[in-house]
């Protein structure tokens, strides 16, 4: 071995992640995991997993650094959250009030809420300040385990606006140790003072924006909301032509309050369709039958009183199901991707395995990242520690069990015996 070296452990159990489907269901004996475990680390990745009281006695009387944990401790592969808004200025704590007495989402933003009151705040805010509430909210997710983070444009919705909310994620990304994945939603809803089409504006993103983006590495994925009060699949069928010509991957904002996005992404090749909350049989055939993951929201789902994605069904489909948060001010400021895991697998009756599934290599899918996600050799150090003897707690405590401690690339980032 070379490089620095550092052996932790033991732990009373490591859930590695490993020899797991991408596709499917997947029932809890599949789950394997190592008792008693010790996870040697080679500068920030993954060198190997087995007893620890074996690489104790391996290692001991090398310049490897022995970090022996006292008392009972689970490991999970840090947590990966693939869908996240955590970039905005301002709050929707109105809009919540609002939707709880009755009003729906689409008449909250005809009155001048929703998504373009949050662009409103959001371009009032400066770029600093942008950074500042990112990588705050950005904290808050690495303390409850999650190391990679993806995080969307889709509040300036104008090339200079758009710009800016890039830069300040770009920033946050250079401060945190958290790994932050930018995603341009410029094509979240045609901007109210835009002078134009939903084409012309779609048009003028993709030759102008797109090659910025190309040429400052902002974001190397592109995001649409195709919705009735959004875009349709027609208009930005030649967005995300442009958008694959230009080698961007695509995620789909889709079936949210009905149906459409799902088809688009398949017909795109895109990573993800995410939402999916009005998914019928049909699109859950033609989701399993392709390469494109199903990202259930649940946080969406609990903002806005409405059902969740089917994800049963998608697995049972054998379609590939990520679970991720949503965080954003409007339909889900919980922003708890544990806790909503958690709950979709109640009501959606998933095995704990299929819900880590979906919040870990799964997920990691979802961003074209097959580097993290599992704890293998070569994989990247990102560890979620939990203070207890046995996995299966984590989500029966349905998010009250959090992580005691978070590593990152090998180091400890948050530790909460240390307050």
């Amino acid at each position: 071995m070379t490089g620095l070296t550092k052996l932790i452990g033991p732990f009373r159990q490591v859930v590695p992640m490993t020899g797991l489907p991408l596709k499917g269901a997947i029932p809890d004996i599949k789950l394997a995991v190592i008792t008693e475990a010790g996870i040697l680390v080679e500068d920030n990745k993954i060198h190997s997993i087995k007893k620890f009281s074996e690489l104790f006695k391996d290692f001991k009387e090398t310049n490897t650094e022995i970090i022996r944990l006292e008392g009972d401790h689970v490991c999970l592969p840090g947590l990966v959250d693939a869908h996240t808004h955590i970039c905005y200025g301002g709050s929707r704590a109105n809009d919540y009030a609002l939707r709880n007495s009755g009003k729906t989402y689409l008449e909250i933003a005809q009155a001048g809420g929703g998504i373009w009151d949050t662009v409103t705040q959001t371009r009032k805010a400066t770029k600093d300040k942008l950074v500042k509430h990112t990588v705050k909210l950005a904290r808050r997710h690495l303390k409850n385990g999650t190391t990679t983070l993806e995080v969307k444009s889709g509040y300036g919705l104008s090339q200079a606006e758009e710009l800016k909310m890039l830069y300040a994620i770009k920033e946050a990304n250079e401060i945190l140790p958290i790994d932050l994945i930018p995603t341009c939603l410029a094509a979240h809803m045609l901007p109210k003072d835009y002078k134009g089409g939903e084409e012309d504006y779609l048009a003028e993103i993709g030759n102008v924006l797109f090659p910025k983006l190309k040429k400052e590495g902002l974001a190397h994925r592109i995001d649409a909301f195709i919705e009735e009060n959004a875009y349709s699949a027609k208009q930005i069928g030649p967005y995300f032509e442009k958008a694959r010509e230009m080698g961007f991957d695509i995620t789909v904002h889709a079936d949210q309050f009905s149906t459409g996005g799902s088809e688009v992404a398949i017909q795109f090749d895109a990573l993800s369709a995410d939402h999916l909350e009005a998914s019928t049989p049909k699109e859950i055939e033609l989701l399993a039958k392709s390469n494109v993951i199903a990202t259930a929201l649940p946080g969406a789902s609990l903002g806005l009183g409405c059902n969740f994605t089917p994800a049963r069904k998608i697995l049972d489909a054998g379609g590939a199901l990520a679970i991720a948060s949503d965080h954003n001010p409007g339909s889900a400021p919980m922003g708890d991707l544990l806790t909503q895991a958690a709950i979709l697998g109640a009501f959606e009756k998933l095995s704990n395995a299929e819900v880590l599934a979906g919040i870990t290599f799964r997920a990691a899918a979802a961003l074209n990242l097959s580097d993290r996600g599992q704890l293998a050799k070569g994989f990247l150090a990102d560890l979620a520690v939990f203070h207890t003897t046995n996995y299966s707690e984590i989500l029966y405590n349905q998010g009250n069990l959090k992580p005691c401690m978070v590593w990152k690339n090998g180091e400890l980032i948050s530790d909460r015996h240390k307050g």
